[in-house]
């Protein structure tokens, strides 16, 4: 497993990855200093679980294969 195949600017998969870190850090940003009642913050909570869960799967994806547009030696 090679962290560098993280860094894969021209695959999508990497912008999607980087998308929903960056959407993860605006939720726990509201869910931190913002006043919100149980449904809203179970609902955001859960996005951002899920969110997390999907950004994760795709850096899992990107480590894995091959880099976008290149076969594997």
């Amino acid at each position: 497993m090679k962290l560098s195949r993280l860094f894969q600017p021209r695959n999508p998969l990497f912008w999607i990855m980087l998308s929903l870190n960056a959407l993860s850090m605006v939720i726990g940003w509201l869910l931190h200093h913002r006043p919100l009642n149980t449904l809203g913050m179970l609902v955001l909570g859960g996005f951002a679980l899920s969110n997390a869960i999907l950004g994760t799967w795709l850096a899992w994806r990107l480590v894995k294969e091959p880099p976008h547009g290149k076969a594997e030696p």
